[in-house]
């Protein structure tokens, strides 16, 4: 059984009860101060349980992220980590991912403007309870359950902890469409978004890939690639058992590049990226760029295998000490994509925004995202407004797939 900072018994909220089909069940709700308050192998049995995990949910993901001092109170990340016990064997039914947020960095679901109407009109906006897993816009299972009642009796607890708590509001980051479903149901209202995903059709190398693209795709990627190569750069593909240290303290050198060419501090640092190639090697592929024998830019992806779907590859963060035209297609697209079909992966997400990638093979995904305010007329008007923007997402990926890269 796992220890918590604290326990309650959430009252669910009015107008939900019927909502658990009469079924109630007294689970013991746990907040926890930190992700360790929860054994390691509870939670990733739950994880293992879910129809989309993602290795950004495990357990040592997420609690690299608190040990290494990135997603902490002092960084406006204070964890309030949510879970549901049974009371007489103590096992973990259902547990979700909070944070008690003072700001709105590292969300990639941009919620400034209302931030900014708050304050106008002299309220606070800050703080506010987001379910997500930090600097991570991947979609895939919030709320982990045991079954289908533990979920619902957990959304309904969030509902209730968002209720109870003085904060603005509750948001629930890249959930899957299961929850989403859930999460309305208990009242929240849905907001979508458009990612850029690479999908394998069983291509046998690279070049089988570029042969399904329209012509002037397919050359302008061949041109971006031989620039490289002219360029003398050489790239080193590591998975994550074989990263050394040097390889680490280079990477995180790039990775702050990024953020310094942009003027911006980073989120992450050396000891988390330390951290996950220690505690998850078999999710890290470390890509090195060399030139002249020395190695000059770096990209992380994060993957994982599925029997079904024969798995997903996720690009992270990339970097460079020196300028080389093109560089950066192919150390976080074109080398990944490499790795992609050699080792029969079924997808590649792309991160957040960016239209580029379409001409790169990815096609435009679709996002969720829950949102609950506290303050009617703000609920209200933010409604409205989501209905506009739903609707405009919608037309904006019905023109974007029409212009889709592939012949066909």
């Amino acid at each position: 059984m796992h220890c918590c900072r604290r326990e309650s018994r959430f009252a669910v909220p009015i107008g939900t009860v019927h909502k658990l089909n009469q079924e109630r069940f007294d689970y013991r709700t746990g907040i926890l101060a930190s992700p360790l308050e929860v054994d390691a192998a509870e939670w990733n049995a739950l994880l293992a349980q879910q129809g989309q995990a993602t290795p950004f949910l495990r357990h040592e993901f997420l609690s690299a992220l608190h040990t290494a001092q990135c997603a902490v109170a002092e960084t406006g990340w204070a964890t309030q980590f949510v879970t549901l016990t049974e009371p007489v064997t103590g096992k973990l039914a259902a547990a979700a991912p909070v944070y008690l947020k003072g700001h709105s960095y590292g969300e990639y679901v941009f919620d400034w403007a209302w931030a900014d109407a708050y304050k106008r009109n002299g309220l606070p906006y800050y703080p506010k309870l987001l379910c997500a897993v930090p600097f991570t816009p991947v979609q895939g299972n919030r709320l982990l359950a045991a079954n289908p009642h533990a979920l619902r009796h957990l959304a309904a607890t969030l509902m209730a902890f968002a209720e109870q708590a003085d904060v603005s509001s509750l948001h629930v980051l890249f959930p899957t469409e299961t929850e989403s479903a859930v999460l309305t149901e208990m009242g929240m209202m849905q907001r979508e978004g458009v990612q850029f995903h690479w999908i394998n059709d069983g291509y046998r190398h690279f070049d089988d890939f570029l042969s399904t693209l329209e012509q002037k795709k397919r050359k302008n990627i061949k041109a971006e690639r031989r620039k490289v190569r002219d360029a003398g750069v050489t790239f080193r593909r590591v998975r994550g058992a074989d990263i050394t240290d040097a390889d680490w303290r280079f990477f995180n050198k790039c990775y702050k590049q990024t953020y310094r060419e942009h003027f911006s501090s980073p989120y992450l640092n050396l000891d988390f990226f330390r951290t996950i190639g220690a505690t998850m090697p078999d999710n890290l592929l470390l890509v090195i760029a060399e030139a002249e024998g020395k190695p000059i830019a770096s990209s992380l992806v994060v993957y994982q295998r599925d029997a079904a779907t024969g798995g997903t590859l996720y690009g992270r963060y990339w970097g460079a000490l020196e300028h080389v035209p093109c560089l950066h297609f192919e150390t976080a697209y074109y080398q990944p994509l490499e790795f992609c079909i050699e080792e029969k992966l079924g997808v590649f997400e792309g991160g957040a925004q960016g239209e580029h990638k379409m001409a790169r093979g990815f096609l435009p995904t679709v996002t969720r995202s829950a949102h609950w305010l506290a303050h009617p007329a703000f609920s209200d008007a933010v409604g409205r407004f989501l209905d506009s923007e739903t609707s405009g997402i919608h037309a904006y990926v019905d023109e974007l797939r029409e212009h889709n890269p592939f012949k066909d």
